[in-house]
């Protein structure tokens, strides 16, 4: 968080004011990096690798959540209902040697029918689910940056509550490369697009469009739609309404979390916010259980994210009830548009 009002120029202290200038120097050898590695791939120099199946990547441009995990779902239960077997494959960002990360987790009980493979070498993870896993779709999370692996379709996911990064690339903003990248793009997500009004809406468009006039554009929301106690009592989400909660999530963008959770009529009381894909150590659960003691209400409730809980594993944490939210992605605009370009890729691909 402290982070974050560094980068969106909230903290206006002299100490503040040099660390941006610090960072904003220390963008240059960043940008000029990704400039290089870029053109190798443009002009051949770098080679791409191509899978026997289609593959399908959802990206975005900034680090952090952006509301890809929804969206893989979405895409995936969608080829799923057309009887092709699908495969995720991911870097495995955040996990111990041999272990599936907080996504993977979470992936495997949305999707218990599709196999996820993690390596960060996303050629050797299209290998093992085309050859072993005889998959005959291949989604790659987070593959926007990931140019060794062809895809056949590009999909960029945009939050809308931080599309491009506070416009800075890493490490003065938060953007992986520059906005102009988009060109890449054969489709964009604007996610949380409730989350916005709609002239911030427009605006987002109009720059995305700028970079790629002939992109897919789609808008979507993130639709809680229910509670989850572990491992899996779900209850209604208008169960919160009116309640005190208090928030805990190691995400990208805990804000947006929170967001959401006031838009469901819960009072939010106190926010955690740990560092993204944290391991909740039995050190950090401590941490989390005293600051829980530390508010002095039975009533509040503990609201994590479902990344949070498949790590948390439990019902209750000093005495107060534990529960995830669990998100669906809604379109408000352009899925017919979405689906058919992934249909038409898939078909072309094959």
């Amino acid at each position: 968080m402290k982070h974050r009002e560094l980068m969106n120029g909230q903290r206006k202290d002299p100490l503040a004011f040099f660390i941006r200038g610090v960072l904003l120097i220390a963008e240059l050898p960043y940008r000029i990096a990704v400039g290089i590695r870029n053109r190798g791939f443009e002009n051949g120099k770098r080679e791409v690798h191509h899978a026997d199946v289609p593959v399908i990547s959802i990206g975005n441009l900034t680090t952090g959540g952006t509301g890809k995990t929804p969206l893989v779902c979405f895409i995936a239960r969608h080829l799923r209902a057309q009887n092709l077997r699908v495969a995720i494959v991911s870097r495995g960002y955040g996990a111990e040697v041999g272990e599936d990360n907080d996504e993977a987790m979470e992936l495997a009980r949305e999707l218990p029918d599709v196999p996820h493979v993690q390596d960060a070498n996303r050629v050797e993870a299209a290998r093992i689910a085309t050859e072993e896993l005889e998959t005959e779709v291949i989604l790659m999370d987070d593959g926007f940056q990931h140019r060794r692996l062809h895809r056949d379709l590009d999909i960029v996911v945009v939050d809308a509550t931080n599309p491009f990064g506070y416009d800075h690339l890493l490490p003065r903003g938060l953007l992986r490369e520059p906005v102009s990248s988009l060109a890449r793009a054969d489709a964009i997500i604007l996610s949380r697009a409730n989350l916005v009004d709609d002239a911030t809406r427009e605006s987002i468009r109009k720059t995305a469009l700028q970079h790629a006039p002939k992109v897919v554009w789609a808008e979507a929301v993130h639709s809680p739609n229910a509670l989850l106690e572990w491992p899996s009592s779900k209850r209604p989400i208008e169960s919160i309404a009116g309640k005190k909660v208090a928030l805990v999530s190691a995400i990208g963008n805990p804000d947006a979390f929170a967001a959401t959770m006031k838009l469901c009529g819960a009072e939010v009381v106190g926010i955690k916010a740990l560092p993204d894909h944290d391991r909740y150590t039995r050190e950090t659960v401590v941490e989390i259980d005293n600051w829980l003691r530390s508010l002095n209400d039975p009533s509040i409730e503990l609201i994590c994210t479902h990344k949070d809980l498949v790590k948390l594993q439990t019902d209750r944490l000093a005495g107060h009830r534990v529960s995830a939210l669990l998100i669906d992605i809604r379109f408000t605009v352009g899925e017919g548009e979405l689906l058919e370009a992934i249909n038409a890729s898939v078909t072309a691909a094959r």
